[in-house]
Parts: structure tokens; sequence; C-alpha cells
């Protein structure tokens, strides 16, 4: 049980979870390569004790491996995991008695409790003075990384209405005012927009907590997809194995005592320009105007430690939070949508891009499957489910033509799909909606389009496993590769703004319906071949980040009948980098030497990375 985070780094270091590191190390690029770097070797976490120009330590990779998470939480997890069953199956207390005792002390420790003074109020400190991590080359400044955003409805002010979220926050850079301003970035789908919606209603200013560090179980419960009107503050003191602790204020939300870090200031009605910054896509979120909060203190507890990560094209720390998250919540999937029976979104295409769902086809028993029916309803329920309506490709399937089936194997499931799909009906899409504010394939910022995909019922075509003979592509397009049994891989010329949409349809009127280029019913056109069929991990970047379907995806022989699109040849994905996406991640070369040399024999970090 870890009521404070100096609680879980002496726990993690005494199980050998933990390293220590005496380098000096620059919070400017540095830092976050380190925490990358680390990660990707399977190593621990550390605590970077001497941060050039900062007071504070700092500790990265705290989440960064599945075992670590489940040793951070040994003590309440199984307490977590009944209190979920019990919500999946509220019959199930009155079957197991036992079980259901057990899970009181869980759903005691879900009620946070108020004191009269806090740890984390001990001492004042400013903005300047709290570690300036800056991730990425390009970064418009330095960024709190896992920071918990605390609100309260100001229509009813108290925990039980709050808000704990993780969006980003930029302390410097751009237009801020030193000390004075730092920037809130907060997304479509997230509940500190009802917040300020209802404070704006009022005429009154939001006033915001940042936290950061304490009880880790505060990040977890962060970024967890939890229901409307369950407050994070709950989940966490179930998780944390102890009761939230709350110092309230004069004017504005509570403070939880317990965090290491506090920054309290209002939202102002102005915004400014906040980013870029690398994101969890692969690529800079550009800068943009966003929300700016005026700081009005920052405060800090005795011995405290700033926690942070880095994210970048996945795999990355934020993918062991999702898997956690869905070791935690995946029993209450079924219960979300009737006939929904798993649901995964795929991290190597960057989470929100890509939606691998099972679902079930029980409308007509009486008659053969021939079309999906009951799956459309609930791909719709879905896209109307809280993030998951961020989905961009939402691809479904029914699970009673494969039982076997695993979401959490990409490569079988489209293998499946593609079997089975029609193109002349089993597309559906969406125009002019909503897609995550991160994704630049899209129209502007926060507006692209989505399909659904959808296929049921016996296998339809084999799907070749290799490319035989020579494929008769049209002039400027090459190197056709295999990069999944029926998908090719082929690279086309570098896109413009005046060609780009053209050269995809010319390509496409090459072909008629008999070209032998049909036996792939998939063809992704790319910019480099090689590179996006190289593996799966590249293949699903490209191609779910680098599409918008409504202007993407285009066919051999299209035609649109009362309003629906589809295709009788192969369907065909321009996944080619346009002029209006943002530029993917690189690291600083210089950087990288610098902490792969302190990696050799003898040096400070060899054996970590």
């Amino acid at each position: 049980m870890h009521p404070s985070l100096r609680s879980a780094v002496d726990d993690l270091e005494r199980g050998g979870h933990l390293r220590r590191v005496a380098a000096e190390i620059d919070p400017r690029l540095e830092a976050a390569y380190l925490q990358r770097r680390v990660y990707a070797a399977g190593g621990p976490a550390l605590l970077l004790e001497n941060v050039r120009g900062c007071q504070f330590p700092m500790v990265c990779n705290l989440f960064g491996s599945l075992a670590r998470l489940r040793y951070l939480f040994r003590h309440t997890l199984a307490g977590v995991q009944q209190l979920v069953a019990m919500k999946v199956d509220p019959g199930a207390a009155l079957r197991s008695p036992t079980k259901a005792l057990s899970a009181l002390p869980a759903a005691w420790r879900m009620l946070p409790r108020y004191v009269s003074r806090g740890p984390v109020l001990k001492h004042a400190t400013t903005i300047s003075k709290l570690p300036q991590l800056v991730s990425w080359p390009r970064d418009g400044g330095p960024f709190v990384t896992l920071p918990e955003v605390y609100t309260e409805d100001p229509d009813a002010p108290g925990w039980r209405r709050s808000n704990l979220g993780m969006y980003r926050v930029q302390l410097a850079g751009n237009q801020y005012a030193p000390d004075r301003h730092i920037g809130l970035h907060y997304q479509i789908h997230r509940g500190i927009g009802v917040h300020h919606t209802a404070a704006r209603r009022r005429g009154q200013p939001l006033r915001v907590n940042v936290l950061v560090g304490g009880p880790p179980a505060l990040a977890i419960a962060a970024v967890m997809p939890l229901p409307e009107g369950l407050s994070e503050l709950s989940f966490a003191g179930a998780l944390a194995g102890a009761r939230v602790r709350l110092v309230k204020q004069a004017n504005g939300p509570a403070v939880v005592a317990d965090a290491d870090f506090c920054i309290s200031g209002t939202v102002e009605e102005t915004l400014l320009p906040e980013g870029p910054f690398g994101d969890h896509l692969g690529y800079y979120s550009l800068a943009h105007d966003f929300p700016v909060l005026r700081v009005d203190r920052v405060t800090h507890r005795s011995g405290a430690i700033w926690p942070f990560t880095s994210v970048g094209r996945p795999p990355q720390e934020d993918t062991t939070f999702g898997e956690f998250i869905h070791e935690l919540t995946g029993p209450v999937v079924p219960t979300l949508v009737p006939g929904v029976r798993a649901i995964h979104a795929v991290d190597a295409a960057g989470v929100h891009p890509l939606l691998l769902v099972i679902g079930s086809e029980r409308y007509t028993p009486y008659l053969p499957t021939a079309r999906p029916q009951e799956l459309l309803t609930q791909a719709n329920a879905l896209l109307g489910q809280g993030q998951l309506s961020l989905a961009k490709y939402l691809l479904i399937v029914n699970g009673d033509d494969d039982p076997t089936l695993d979401l959490h194997d990409p490569a079988r499931f489209l293998r499946h799909l593609l079997a089975r799909v029609d193109w002349t009906h089993d597309l559906h899409f969406q125009t002019c909606t909503t897609i995550d504010t991160l994704d630049y394939s899209g129209s502007s910022l926060n507006a692209g389009s989505k399909v659904v995909i959808a296929a049921a019922g016996p296998p339809r075509r084999e799907l070749p496993e290799r490319i035989d003979g020579e494929l008769s592509l049209p002039a400027g397009f090459a190197d056709a590769r295999l990069a999944l049994p029926g998908v090719l891989c082929i690279a086309a010329p570098a896109y413009t703004a005046e060609g780009g949409h053209a050269q995809a349809e010319a390509f496409c009127a090459a072909f008629h319906a008999g070209s032998a280029i049909n036996r792939f019913p998939l063809v992704v056109l790319v910019d480099n071949a090689e590179f996006a069929a190289r593996n799966l991990s590249n293949w699903l970047w490209v191609v779910f980040t680098r599409s918008n379907p409504a202007v993407d995806i285009h066919g051999i022989e299209s035609f649109t009948e009362h309003k629906h699109w589809g295709c009788r040849g192969a369907l065909v994905i321009d996944a080619r980098i346009k002029p209006h996406h943002a530029p993917p991640l690189e690291d600083d070369p210089a950087v990288v030497g610098r902490i792969e040399s302190l990696a050799v024999h003898g040096g400070p970090l060899h054996g970590i990375i």
C-alpha cells in the first residue's frame, strides 16, 4: 500500500525494481531519451538524483512493465478486481458472500476523507524551479508529462462530481508569461471540459489544481476510462489501499494532501498557442490555441520527487498503462453494449485510430448469416461510448465465425476479416465528424472521418501469401510487397496538394474488377514499401496514422449507390504522408550519444540500458 510516491519508490528499490542514477542528467532531452531507452530495454524504474539546474529528483519508468505495476499494487489488486467483478455481475455477491465481504475494505477506501493540512502545502516554489522536462527536439517548451489535473463541478462542488484527468501541461515557452501562465491541453471527450462549460454558464472562473506525484494510484486513476459519475478519487483510494486525503480550500477545489507538487490557478478566458509536443502517435502535435492557467500558487512537500514519462511512437510506457487498465476493466467490456464480446484499441496504430471488435450476430438465427446486421448496431453503439467514440477505423467481426479469435493478435484478426469482407456493402462511413485531437490525418484540428468495416459469415476468398510473378503497375508506382496475407504495400509517388488525390484515383482506374491485383483484397499506397511491409508494427503505424477514411480510401471499380460507397475490386488506402500531416519524431543525435556513452562498461548506466 502506497500513500505517497516516496513510499512507492522505496518499495520498488527494496524489491529490486528501481535503480538510482547519480550522474547529472539534463531535463532537456536527456531525461526523456533515457526514459524511452530504459523502457525499450525492459529496464527498472530510475531515480535521477542529480537533475541539471533543479533541486528536485526525478523518477521515471515507474509503470514500465506489467510486472512492476502488479508489484506496486500487489496488496490491493485483488480487492479492486473483486469490485469490478461485482460491477459486472451484482448477483455474484449473493451467490458468494465470502468474496463479497473480501471486497468491503476496498469499497471503504473509495471514500476520500478531508484533513486539516497536508504535506503538499508545506513549501512554496515557482514554476521555473520545477524540473523543465523537454522530451523531443521540436517541443515548444517544458511539459508535465504525468499531471493529475483536478477540478470540481461548479454546480456541485466536492469530490463526488470531481474530475481527475491526465491532460498535458506546458510550463513555459510560446507566449506564456514566465512563472505566471501555463498551458492546459485538454481535448474533446474530456471531463474537465464539462466543468469548464458549467463554470462559463455560471459566469465564474474555473479553478484548477495540477497535481504531480503522490500515490501512484492517482496517475492510474487519472487515465482510467471510468463511467461518468464515478470519481477518480474513489478508484484511486481503492487501488492505493488508503482513502485519498483532501484539504479543503477557501476558494477552489480541494488539494490532494499527499501529492508531491500542486500548481493552483484559474483558467483564463484568453487562449494561447500550446505545443508543439511529441505525442503518442509518433508525430508532433503542432501548436494550437488552448486554455491558459493563471498560476496563483505552487507548493510541494518535503523531499518531493517529480515523476515523469515520455511518449512517442508506440510502444512506450503509456502502452503498459493501457495493458494494466485492460487487465482491470476487461470484464466490464461485454457489459457496455449487448452482444459485444471484446474490444481492443491497437497501441501500435496509435490507440484511437484503430479499434478491433468481436461482436455477435443474433438477429435471425433461423437464417444463414449473409451480411452484417447486429454488428452494425454494436459498432454504432461503441462509437457513442466515451473515448471509444474517437475510433477512426472500427473493424468488427462475428465471434461465432471463429470462437478462437484473439484481438491481441491483429494479424490473425485482419486475416479473418479480409477473408470474409465484401467491399460492395461492408464499408460504412461517417464523414465530417470528430477524431482524436492528436491525429493530423484529418481535415483540421479534431475534424475528420470514420469508417466501420464489418464482416460476417463464411470465408469468401483465399488470401494470397506470396506475390506470384510481376504485378503490372501504373507508371510511378513500384516495389509491391506483401505485408500480410492478402495485403499489398506499393510505393507511390510523393503526395502533393495538387495531384495526390488524383494519383490514387489514377492508380485505381488502371485496373478493372478482373485484374490480377484483386487477388489481394487490400492494397496500401505508401511512401516506402520496404519500411511499411517490414513488420506488423510498421504497417499498423503507417496505415492508420496517415489516412483519413473518407478522403484516403479508394477502390478498384468503385461506385456510389443510394449514397453508399463501395468497390468491386481491391480496396485501396492511400497511406502516404500528406502536406498537412505533422512531422514524425526523431531524436537528437548528440543527446543519444551522450546517454549511450553513460551506458558503456563502467559507466553509471551500464547494465540498465
